[in-house]
């Protein structure tokens, strides 16, 4: 059996990895933004949040709808750290962090001191409200004009009506996820239980529908099997 001695000295070369990790990852991202004023700071925050934080990749513009930023805000900001990103060329093609060692780093508040990039749990609060605030705007009864009375199934050109309608993308995106942050924000604030109430009485049959699309209504079963959901 290894002496304390020997496991401590062991176990020096991954910790001196990590610490090596970690300040490569702080000096790419402080070396473009280092002279950023203050007011960029919310960007960089919500962008990064949302790389990190959803719960399935999305592409640079479903990014850019769901934060409600510009896309070329987003592309810029994007391409500076972009050695710390899966950055396609194809903006319909998803990003997300090179490795986990990143996502792991800027979560982690021992790791990543700087208040400028770390990402804190209570980020899903933002993606939640962003999930709702997109909804409340963009769902509308019968978004795929689908006649009454029609099965999905027997409509034809379904997948082009889908495309038209703007359900692709960040609405898909909040529409079937909303719920997985909301959890996580523990209905810690007045605004998230607000913008619920506010979803649930003007949104929830659009929602369904939405759902019913691409065959997706067991999302709408995990959601309201919460019972903090629909109390």
């Amino acid at each position: 059996m290894s002496s304390p001695e020997s496991t401590v000295h062991e176990g020096e070369p991954e910790l001196k990895v990590y610490s090596s990790l970690d300040s490569l990852y702080m000096s790419i991202l402080q070396k473009p933004f280092c002279k950023n004023s203050t007011k960029d700071d919310a960007i960089i925050w919500y962008i990064l949040g949302t790389v990190v934080l959803v719960k399935k990749p999305l592409p640079l513009s479903a990014i850019a709808t769901l934060t409600g930023f510009h896309c070329g805000q987003v592309k810029h900001l994007l391409e500076l750290i972009q050695s710390l990103l899966i950055l396609p060329e194809d903006h319909n093609q998803t990003i997300q962090p090179f490795h986990k060692s990143f996502s792991d780093f800027i979560t982690d508040p021992t790791c990543c001191q700087d208040l400028q990039f770390h990402i804190s749990s209570n980020y899903h609060t933002e993606l939640v409200l962003c999930c709702f605030e997109l909804m409340g705007r963009s769902l509308k009864k019968n978004m795929c004009s689908i006649p009454d009375y029609t099965l999905n199934s027997e409509v034809g050109d379904l997948p082009k009506r889908v495309e038209e309608s703007g359900i692709c993308g960040a609405l898909e995106y909040a529409c079937r996820s909303w719920h997985k942050h909301l959890v996580i924000t523990h209905y810690q604030t007045a605004n998230v239980v607000s913008a619920l109430q506010s979803f649930l009485e003007g949104r929830f049959t659009f929602w369904l529908e939405v759902l019913s699309v691409p065959g997706a209504v067991g999302d709408a079963v995990q959601a309201l099997s919460n019972k903090r959901v629909v109390e």
